[in-house]
Order: structure tokens, then sequence, then C-alpha cells
């Protein structure tokens, strides 16, 4: 089987796809992370009240490393398969919702604002949960693997609700 240029042309254009959605991905975490337990400030956070089943610190790290790849092998499924004009709600989407991830450990932890982040992660939530509803019109697959982001973003919703009740 003869490899044509097309071919390279086109499985270099996926590489560097894949490479995108995951890079924007992992460049959410980042930001997030800079004032997040761990990486930034913690003082605030070790001081506040917290419900018994708060998961410890080591956790989160690595199940947000596999929720952030999950999330940008869907995106890149996503885009591989339909590209910007097939997919621009469903990509947009995704990249608001991107946003409204890394703002909530800004809001949360830097702003030492657990209330506005309540608010803030139920938007996130909804982004989410649409995002993959749009996901899933495009690939089963690709909506599979946002599941484990709605359920982790669900729990951390009510573990928000929990942290500002028990600190208002």
């Amino acid at each position: 089987m003869k490899v044509t240029s097309n071919s390279r042309r086109e499985h270099f254009i996926n590489i560097a796809g894949l490479i995108f959605w995951l890079g924007i991905c992992y460049l959410t975490a980042w930001i997030g992370a800079q004032v997040s337990p761990g990486i930034g400030p913690s003082e605030w956070y070790e001081s506040i009240n917290k419900p018994g089943w708060n998961p410890p610190a080591w956790l989160f790290g690595p199940v947000w490393t596999i929720l952030y790849t999950l999330m940008g092998i869907a995106a890149w499924i996503v885009w591989k398969n339909y590209r910007w004009p097939g997919a621009n709600i469903a990509l947009v989407l995704f990249l608001i919702q991107l946003a409204l991830n890394g703002a909530w450990s800004w809001i949360f932890f830097g702003a030492q604002s657990p209330g506005w982040a309540l608010i803030e992660i139920l938007f996130l939530l909804a982004a989410i949960v649409i995002t993959t509803k749009l996901f899933w019109q495009k690939s089963n697959l690709a909506g599979w693997m946002m599941v484990p982001y709605i359920l982790w973003v669900s729990f951390a919703a009510v573990l928000n609700g929990a942290i500002w009740w028990m600190n208002v």
C-alpha cells in the first residue's frame, strides 16, 4: 500500500489536533493549579471547615489528570471527525466549559469565595452536560469519555456547597 502525501498530511493534522486539544486541557489544569492547595497558597483552604467526606488532597491531581486527558481526547475525536464547520457549536461550548473549569479554582481558592464558586460550578456543570450531549450526537465514544467529568464535577458541586454551608 502506497502512502500518499495527502494521507501523511492528514495524519500530521490529526496528531497536531490531538496535541492541541490535550494541550489546551492541560493548560487549563495548570492555570487552575496555580491557586490550588499543594501548588498555590493553601493556608486559607486548610483553615476552613470541610466535611468528613472531603477527599484527601493527593487524590485531586491524579483524578484531574485523567479527566483532562479524557476531555481532550473527546474533543479531539469530535474535531477529527467533523472539524470546525461540522462541530462549531460543540467545540465552542467545550472551550467555554473549559474556561469555566479554569475559573472555578480562581474563584474558590484565589478569591477564597466558596459561595461564588458554587454559583459558578453550577454554570460549569450545565455547560459540561450540554457539551456532552452535543459530543454524543457526534460520537458515542466522545460522549462516554465526558461522563466521568460530569460525575466528578457533580461531586465537586456538592462538596463546594457543603464547604460553603459549613463556613457561612
